[in-house]
């Protein structure tokens, strides 16, 4: 019985991290939302963030003359058919800025360039901190909750041995 409970209390609680760890997100596995880097270059620039369209979609920073739009680096493709849809829309000039999180993510700045220079989309990128970009204002809360590996074995370890002596 006290195996049976030991499984059924660890299932559930690895169930509950797994969604906290998360945060909700469909971005998880970034250390700072793209809402972060939207917020940041959107206040810097003078722009108005979340400006929302007739069709209630949603361009992520518009300024006086640029729709722009924010996305990690890999979905670079999806960056470009929205900047250019939130132009057409605006009537401001198509922009993107990429979000770049390791050196690597560079190939995708070069293939939406590529498009850039074509479809007269202006281009720019963001480092996110750990990279060597921006670093959150002090006070600035990051709603997201990471771990590494070794923290989350420690704190499993340490739930598993409560559970033991509970049980």
């Amino acid at each position: 019985m006290k195996k049976i409970l030991t499984v059924l209390f660890i299932t559930g609680f690895l169930a509950g991290f797994s969604c906290i760890s998360a945060g909700g997100r469909a971005e998880a596995a970034h250390s700072y939302p793209e809402k972060y880097y939207q917020n940041q270059w959107c206040s810097k620039w003078g722009g108005r963030a979340e400006y929302l369209l007739a069709d209630k979609t949603r361009v992520d920073c518009l300024t006086k003359s640029y729709a722009v739009e924010f996305d990690f680096a890999p979905k670079w493709a999806e960056a470009v058919g929205q900047s250019l849809y939130y132009s057409k829309m605006t009537g401001k000039q198509a922009a993107i800025v990429l979000i770049l999180e390791k050196e690597s993510d560079f190939k995708y700045f070069a293939r939406a360039k590529y498009l850039a220079e074509d479809n007269n989309i202006q281009l720019w990128y963001m480092k996110s901190p750990e990279y060597g970009g921006y670093t959150a204002p002090s006070g600035a809360q990051n709603n997201t909750i990471a771990f590494n590996i070794k923290e989350f074995e420690r704190m499993f370890k340490t739930v598993y041995r409560l559970v033991n002596s509970l049980l």
